[in-house]
This record gives structure tokens, C-alpha cells and sequence, in this order.
């Protein structure tokens, strides 16, 4: 889980002389969310982190839900943005090709926001009002399952997933078991999964692509 350091030792080590700001805050938050953990780090904490007042603080975000949700988008793996990219567009890269990269990127981004958020669910009440702030912001933990099915109902329109597919139960297998993977990572404090990324990556799409790609001779249906 997240650690607790005892000192201020650290205080304003991530506020770098010269960047903007906003741009101060976001590193500031960045280091006290996977330092001290969602729960406990405060915007007061923030703005001392970031050598700036409260008053600048708010002056850049709402409040600490929009600060989170900049941080998930802007500081961790880029997997929102990636799937905000692929709902969009698919591209012609090519399914295996575009589930690789976003396994990849879900393992790594929740490898990281996993242990951030994990304190809030010792707090309900503190979660519930941080979950709700951030459905506000139109964000939350659904945002990466919506985007990657609109995804993959973009391949499934062109012919690379099969007509039959589930796509919301194959987004919900994909970001499920990366999810999975971080919190066994984060509960055993630390200790490394055995399985090594790329091994974990590749053997997930392929087995989901199992149940998603039309079958040779097929028809619309994978029969």
C-alpha cells in the first residue's frame, strides 16, 4: 500500500523553479498521492509541495477531485488518453497491435493509481464523496471500460472483432485482469509479480483475441 513518510524531508522536492504553476501543482500532487495516498493528501499539502498558496491552487484547479483526475490523465501511463485516442479513431494499426499497447499501458497505469486510491476504502464516507466529485468531473474508474468497448465496437463494425462478441465483457476481461495483477502486486507489499509484463501482455490479448477474432472462412458471426 502506499507509504507514509515520517518527516517533511521531502517537502517541496517535486516543485521545480522555472515550470508554470499548473504545472508544479500536478507534480506536487503526483508525489504526495503515491507518497502519502489519496486519502491524506490534502490540497493545503499540495500547495506546500508546490511552493504556491491555496488561493494559486484554486485558482488552477476546482479542487483535490480535479487535481486527482489530471494526474491519472497527465502524470501516470498514458492509458486514458490512449483509449480516448482509439474510441476516436482506430487507426490502421490493427487489433493485436492496438490490445497489446493498451494491456500494456493498463498494467503499468494501474500499477500506479492502484495503491493512490487504495486508502479511501478504509474511509467510505471519504470515498463516496471523492467517487462523486469525480463523476462530476465526467470521469471515474468506468471511463478506460466505456472507451476501450467503443473501441472495440469500431473494430467490431469493420470486421476485426467478431458480430457475436461481447465487447463490454471482453473491456471488462482486459482492464480487469490488469487491475487484478496491480492490486496481488500492491498487497504483497511490493514484491514483484512473477509473471514478467511482456510475457503477462502477450498472453492476454492472445487468449482474448481468441474470442474476438472472426475465425478463417467465417462468417459475420466467427461460425
Amino acid at each position: 500500500m502506499a507509504t507514509h513518510p515520517s518527516t517533511r524531508s521531502s517537502a517541496r522536492s517535486s516543485a521545480r523553479p522555472g515550470r508554470p504553476t499548473r504545472e508544479r501543482i500536478l507534480d506536487a500532487a503526483h508525489h504526495l498521492l503515491r507518497t502519502l495516498g489519496l486519502a491524506r493528501t490534502t490540497t493545503k499539502e499540495i500547495a506546500r509541495e508546490a511552493g504556491c498558496s491555496e488561493a494559486a491552487l484554486y485558482k488552477h484547479f476546482s479542487g483535490k477531485e480535479e487535481i486527482f483526475v489530471r494526474v491519472l490523465f497527465d502524470r501516470l501511463p498514458r492509458l486514458n488518453p490512449l483509449l480516448s485516442e482509439l474510441a476516436r479513431d482506430p487507426g490502421d494499426r490493427g487489433l493485436e497491435r492496438n490490445l497489446l499497447q493498451v494491456t500494456e499501458h493498463a498494467a503499468l497505469f494501474y500499477e500506479q493509481s492502484v495503491p493512490i486510491a487504495a486508502a479511501l476504502f478504509a474511509e467510505p464516507a471519504l470515498k463516496r464523496r471523492h467517487f462523486e466529485g469525480v463523476r462530476e468531473l465526467g470521469a471515474g474508474p468506468r471511463t478506460p471500460l466505456r472507451a476501450l468497448a467503443a473501441y472495440l465496437r469500431h473494430e467490431q463494425a469493420r470486421g476485426a472483432v467478431r458480430a457475436d462478441a461481447d465487447v463490454d465483457a471482453a473491456a471488462a476481461l482486459l482492464l480487469g485482469a490488469c487491475s487484478q495483477r496491480a492490486f496481488l502486486y500492491d498487497f504483497a507489499g511490493g514484491e514483484r509479480p512473477e509473471q514478467p509484463l511482456d510475457a503477462f501482455v502477450r498472453g492476454l490479448v492472445r487468449t482474448l483475441l481468441h474470442g474476438l477474432a472472426p475465425t478463417a472462412g467465417g462468417g459475420a458471426d466467427g461460425r
